[in-house]
């Protein structure tokens, strides 16, 4: 075995590189987030080159000339001081990395400029060697990289082709401007712009910007603060009738720092799961403000990654928030926090006997409370109400004041026009938008579905005469294990034999069904997922408990399917995510025909 000898700098530097550098967006990334710590309000980003020659221009504060040496070494920061200050990072930089891994790997020249000073400084690098002269320039920074990789060939061979580059460069700065509402920013490739911002601090201006208006008019508003656990989210979301094939429009940040977090995506994904179809994901951009000591960024160089101090707490507080603003909850901003309410008077810790309770008088709905971190999620159902917040323990603690939630109905009745029925399928209504097309099958679906979700009983209708339906030997397995849940939601069944059962019971609403069609239905739809045949039954109850296609009816009844749609909290989609109305607007109408008005 040979000697051990201590590597090169250069040698370091390109191999911790390999760990934060791992393509030509990785070194966009790490320019511009510097630019954004700086202060900056406008950053400019030029690519050229294949994507091997990156410009980054900033009015931000510029760098001192007496640190600019030690900018470029590894491990200097600004960013921190103490070690203390690793646990409270407020700025998207903070390890004294990228610069230096930058350096190692590419041609490098800085030009920069602070407030304080009438001329600048211009930086060259190469091969990890800093060199330093004075020169004019305006306050903020130019970094020029050239030849990126040009000293690794192994590295430059493993890049895609320029296009595929630049599109994960695209896809870097659209996160970072949608993170950023407040800042300018321009990309441009060989000199023509591809993306700008005009930084108005304004999030729906900005995905405008860089998506179009199409996306901000399917987008809901997520608003949610929980004062006692300093948790705040904040962004939209798309309505479950627009949707995406692939999870790339999923903008999640932890304090502004675009992160690919397991516990963001999953809270996201379970709140979708009953709203759209299969491989259809909606467009997220959400931003969760938590107190730094309560997440660690500090996982891996990259820092893409986080771990929370309280996991299922930050899971329930986006499931909570997402499904409040799918539902039309929108926090005021002009009241004030749920604690500010709260006045606790100080007084011996609690013990875990005396967990806080919340009531809700003359109010129905679950309240979703956490122990641990005394939170409380209120239901979007919930309309405007006095909340009573008490503990086991009246003696030691009691409080009582009025919180007060807007609640939007999802979609107005007023101005529905019942015109009649297309195939015996589809409702015309005349509303103050255009002509709405609406499914009558998956509209009361929709109903019958949220109906069976807050029913506390289900009510039963009882069998007296019942088809013997075989079952596979799986299938027999599968029920015998599950009786209880099929209980639950009214369904009882009695085995004959290992594979033949009755009925004995079935839902109420079911009364006029096929129980053959009910048991196959759920278990065609089970495809060897346990875990997921509650939500069969209910989404099978729910679909045979509703009005089918090709089926004539009154103005009456369609009123009333319409009038019972119109009070879900999802009246987007059925919960198998079919889209359950379309709207011609009056405008395209118009158009259509060369009408002016």
């Amino acid at each position: 075995m040979a000697r051990i000898k201590q590597l090169s700098k250069n040698l370091i530097n390109q191999i911790a590189a390999g760990e934060v550098i791992e393509r030509p967006a990785s070194v966009v990334k790490e320019l511009t987030e510097n630019s954004i710590d700086a202060g900056a309000t406008k950053v400019s980003i030029e690519i050229t080159n294949d994507c091997r020659d990156i410009r980054i221009a900033d009015n931000g504060s510029g760098i001192h000339p007496d640190d600019i040496l030690l900018a470029f070494s590894k491990h200097a920061t600004s960013k921190i001081q103490e070690d203390d200050d690793l646990y409270n990072i407020h700025t998207f930089g903070f390890r004294g990395e990228a610069l230096a891994s930058i350096i190692s790997i590419s041609k490098l020249t800085c030009i920069t400029r602070t407030a304080d000073f009438e001329t600048g400084t211009k930086v060259t690098c190469e091969n990890s060697e800093v060199k330093q002269v004075e020169t004019g320039c305006a306050v903020g920074t130019i970094m020029e990289v050239k030849d990126l990789f040009y000293n690794l060939p192994v590295r430059l061979k493993f890049l895609k082709s320029s296009n595929t580059e630049f599109s994960y460069i695209q896809e870097m700065v659209q996160a970072i401007a949608l993170s950023h509402p407040e800042v300018s920013i321009e990309l441009k490739k060989y000199g023509k712009t591809v993306l700008k911002t005009t930084g108005q601090n304004n999030l729906t201006q900005t995905i405008k910007e860089v998506y179009s208006s199409d996306v901000t008019d399917n987008l809901k508003e997520v608003l949610k603060t929980d004062e006692l656990s300093g948790l705040r989210i904040s962004g939209f979301v798309s309505t479950p009738d627009y949707t995406r094939s692939s999870k790339k429009s999923y903008y999640t940040y932890i304090n502004s720092r675009a992160v690919k977090c397991p516990v963001f995506q999953k809270a996201i994904d379970n709140v979708y799961k009953t709203l759209t179809a299969n491989n259809k994901y909606p467009f997220v951009v959400l931003n969760l403000e938590i107190p730094p000591h309560d997440v660690d960024v500090n996982v891996h160089p990259t820092k893409k990654e986080v771990r929370y101090k309280n996991p299922n707490q930050i899971f329930n507080f986006i499931y909570s928030s997402v499904q409040a603003g799918l539902s039309n909850y929108v926090e005021k901003t002009n009241v004030k926090p749920f604690s500010a309410y709260m006045q606790k008077p100080q007084t011996p810790p609690i013990s875990d006997s005396s967990s806080p309770i919340v009531q809700f008088p003359k109010a129905k709905g679950e309240i979703y409370i956490d122990e641990q971190n005394d939170t409380m999620f209120v239901p979007s159902n919930i309309s405007p109400m006095e909340v009573t917040y008490q503990t086991k323990q009246p003696q030691q603690y009691q409080a009582s004041q009025q919180v007060m939630f807007e609640q939007k109905s999802p979609i107005e009745e007023s101005g529905d026009k019942i015109i009649g029925q297309y195939k015996d399928t589809y409702i015309l209504i005349e509303t103050e938008e255009g002509l709405e097309i609406v499914d009558q099958h998956i509209a009361e679906e929709r109903y019958n579905y949220e109906k069976l979700q807050d029913n506390k009983e289900i009510i039963s209708q009882m069998l007296f005469v019942s088809d013997v339906i075989e079952v596979s030997a799986s299938e027999s397995e599968l029920i015998k294990e599950n009786l209880s849940k099929f209980e639950h939601f009214g369904y009882g069944i009695e085995f004959v034999n290992d594979n033949e059962i009755i009925f004995r019971k079935i839902p109420q609403i079911l009364a006029k069904v096929n129980p053959k069609e009910i048991i196959a239905d759920i278990l065609n739809n089970i495809e060897g997922n346990i875990d997921n045949l509650e939500e069969q039954i209910l989404k099978t109850t729910a679909c045979k408990a509703s009005v089918k296609a090709n089926t004539p009816l009154s103005i009456w009844q369609m009123q009333e399917i319409i009038k019972k749609w119109r009070t879900t909290k999802m009246p987007y989609t059925c919960p198998h995510g079919r889209p359950i109305s379309h709207v011609i607007a009056h405008k395209e109408l118009a158009g259509f025909f060369q009408r002016t008005k």
